[in-house]
């Protein structure tokens, strides 16, 4: 297990040495998982891919007029987990070239 090491000065004018996890947050910052949604009724979910370079990008069509609005770059299938998750899709994304 990893584990990352920090120095902290104590009041004495000495250091601590303070023990953290890897993964563990210090408490201040912390990321949150916020849940977006999206209107469902005029949007899908698409993944963009260029034939040539093969970048991915993950975003939501509109329906009526076509005009894609990209959220993320897809860079690993960690990634497209994420905007699933984060979106609340379940269902397969399609792929447009």
């Amino acid at each position: 297990m990893d584990s990352i090491i920090t120095m902290n000065k104590n009041c004495k004018g000495g250091t601590d040495m303070a023990h953290q996890k890897e993964g563990d947050s210090m408490g201040l910052f912390k990321k949150k998982n916020v849940k977006k949604s999206y209107d469902r009724e005029c949007m899908k979910p698409v993944i963009r891919a260029s034939i040539c370079t093969g970048e991915q990008v993950a975003g939501f069509k509109d329906i009526q007029t076509g005009k894609l609005e990209e959220i993320m770059l897809i860079k690993s299938p960690k990634d497209l987990d994420d905007f699933k998750n984060t979106y609340g899709i379940t269902e397969e994304i399609e792929k447009e070239y």
